[in-house]
């Protein structure tokens, strides 16, 4: 039995340590503006909901972040899609989401377009208030929540930012989205789950703007790591080997935490055409399903335990194409599931 609040509803006993599923997943559960997100997920009837639901259903995790759902003001969206997971058999009673720095208005002209209000303006790209934010889903008790999201790109130690103007720089935030410490208490002890989902590092000028902010949102989380167990997860939008960006960013954070290098068979079998043929790195460690003209198939998804934590088991949910899970897989997002077993609570 992996779920562990049967395991805790055994007071009288002692605990146990027992395997502890932690995932992150972007889902692309969003959509062209505000509101639209909560509409699909109530009709019932949209594909793409459903394919998510059935690919988090398999994957069965007790702790799931999800990167790229849109966020609202009430939780509502995050709160019905709650509800249709537990008509589904997944209950996450315990749930987590706050307002991203994606889509959220600045009032300056931050992307320099000589206009002010666009996408580019916003703390991070997005149209409209709560655009592909992070939301935890838990059936664990959340809190407290340390949220870094509001902290100056200028303020990080050693960032690598680019010369900006003085009225940008000085509003200007590091997370994209956001950068939470979220601890959740399982069997009486705490997990500190380091969570963020960072801008793609692409789309930018030769002063490679958001090469740079991409690489600073990974080596945040070098001055910022508990003394206490943690898991590092989320969208890093970043791959060890290809693609682009500063690959060591997502080598410093490999190289402190415990690499499970979870594979797929359906990433290990997919078309090594295109892109993916220059690519150096293990294709069956790649999470997303990319555009072989493009960027080709790339390791972005990662959790990450770490050192001293006993993993019992990883994988990435990307069946071959011949499994019954495949259609679902692929309807889902272009992201695959990543998860990682732990063997919990850890030896004292």
């Amino acid at each position: 039995m992996r779920r562990l609040a049967a395991v805790a509803a055994l007071a009288a006993l002692p605990a146990t340590a027992e395997p502890l599923r932690i995932a992150t997943f972007s889902p692309a559960l969003t959509r062209d503006g505000p509101g639209l997100l909560l509409r699909d997920i109530e009709s019932g009837k949209d594909r793409q909901v459903a394919a998510v639901v059935e690919v988090i259903k398999a994957a069965d995790a007790d702790i799931l972040l999800l990167t790229g759902f849109d966020w609202d003001h009430d939780n509502a969206a995050l709160t019905a899609f709650a509800r249709t997971l537990a008509d589904a058999g997944v209950e996450y009673p315990h749930l987590h989401a706050t307002r991203p720095n994606r889509g959220m208005a600045t009032g300056i002209d931050l992307d320099g377009d000589g206009r002010r209000g666009g996408p580019g303006d916003a703390q991070g790209f997005g149209s409209f208030t709560g655009e592909k934010a992070m939301a935890l889903l838990s059936r664990h008790p959340i809190g407290p929540v340390t949220d870094h999201s509001a902290l100056l790109w200028r303020d990080l130690p050693g960032h690598v930012m680019p010369p900006l103007p003085d009225e940008v720089a000085e509003v200007q935030r590091l997370s994209s989205a956001a950068h939470w410490d979220a601890v959740v208490t399982v069997l009486d002890r705490p997990l500190h789950l380091l969570a963020w989902y960072a801008t793609p590092p692409a789309f930018d000028g030769p002063e490679g703007r958001n090469r740079r902010r991409n690489h600073d949102e990974a080596v945040f989380w070098l001055q910022h790591l508990p003394d206490a167990p943690f898991v590092l997860l989320g969208n890093a939008n970043l791959d060890p080997h290809d693609g682009d960006g500063w690959h060591q960013a997502i080598h410093a954070l490999l190289e402190i935490t415990q690499d499970t290098r979870p594979a797929s068979n359906g990433a290990r079998l997919a078309p090594q055409d295109g892109s993916n043929a220059s690519h150096r790195g293990d294709p069956a460690l790649d999470t997303t399903d990319w555009p072989a003209d493009r960027t080709g198939n790339l390791r972005v998804d990662y959790v990450l335990p770490a050192r001293g934590l006993k993993v019992l088991g990883t994988g990435t949910i990307w069946p071959e194409p011949s499994a019954p899970l495949a259609e679902a897989v692929a309807a889902a997002s272009r992201h695959r599931l990543v998860w990682v077993d732990l063997n919990w609570p850890p030896a004292r």
